[in-house]
């Protein structure tokens, strides 16, 4: 954004006198408001965009290495250990919760019945009951709903610029239309030179309002999709975490 406004200062616009640069620095005040609303709009969806592509490549690379180790585990214990290893994905911290709600439950087991055995350093029954899985399903996925939230963090902001941006192009179009029109009443003239200036205005706060928007549009629906892959990821994880706890209370 920044190169593209250095780079048409430069150019010379059309009748007017001077560059670019000159006719927004002589526009009225209103139409200077819009534009600096909207260089700020661009500017904090340009940092957010960068900031969250180096958020979910971490997240992604993290999530394929935890996953990874998971499936070649030798116990959710072992596992459960490496957490502090890997924070930026959401299934670790999935992990750890489910595993800490697990071993709650057993604590409160005060009269182990028999046939239960030890898991770890805690006594589980032979097979899990449902209530138990209902428990730690429930916080599997309300961690999981956390993580996906905070992952989401700051993209509603990607989404109102992409949604109020050509409404203040549009806003700064009208104005720069009006101007014109009140050119021609004060001068009682619609010569080309009466007219430039507003209708300068106009066309700037068009192409502004929509250089702002499209790259916002594409961002958001870019991260939104990511969002998607690690929403399904987050779902199996929790089927498998359940399905490996089950497993490991059968072994015993």
């Amino acid at each position: 954004m920044f190169n593209l406004i250095v780079f048409l200062s430069f150019i010379p616009a059309g009748p007017f006198k001077g560059t670019l640069y000159e006719l927004v620095v002589e526009m009225g005040l209103f139409a200077q408001i819009i534009l600096l609303i909207l260089l700020f709009l661009s500017v904090v969806s340009w940092a957010i965009t960068f900031y969250k592509m180096a958020v979910f490549r971490r997240t992604n690379k993290e999530t394929e290495k935890f996953l990874s180790l998971f499936r070649k585990r030798r116990s959710l214990k072992e596992i459960y250990l490496s957490c502090v290893s890997f924070r930026r994905t959401p299934l670790s911290r999935m992990l750890e919760a489910g595993f800490k709600e697990m071993e709650e439950l057993l604590r409160r087991e005060k009269n182990p019945s028999k046939g239960q055995e030890v898991f770890g350093e805690e006594i589980l029954d032979s097979d899990l009951q449902k209530d138990r899985l209902d428990v730690i399903r429930m916080t599997l996925e309300r961690v999981g709903s956390e993580e996906v939230n905070r992952l989401e963090k700051s993209l509603v902001f990607l989404a109102t610029t992409a949604n109020v941006s050509p409404f203040f192009g549009l806003l700064g179009t009208v104005w720069g239309i009006t101007h014109s029109f009140s050119s021609i009443g004060v001068r009682g003239s619609a010569s080309l030179a009466v007219v430039a200036p507003g209708i300068a205005e106009a066309l700037i706060a068009t192409i502004v309002g929509l250089a702002v928007a499209i790259p916002a549009v594409m961002a958001y629906n870019f991260f939104n999709s990511k969002l998607k892959v690690i929403s399904t990821q987050v779902d199996n994880f929790s089927l498998e975490f359940l399905s490996a706890a089950k497993k490991e209370a059968l072994r015993h």
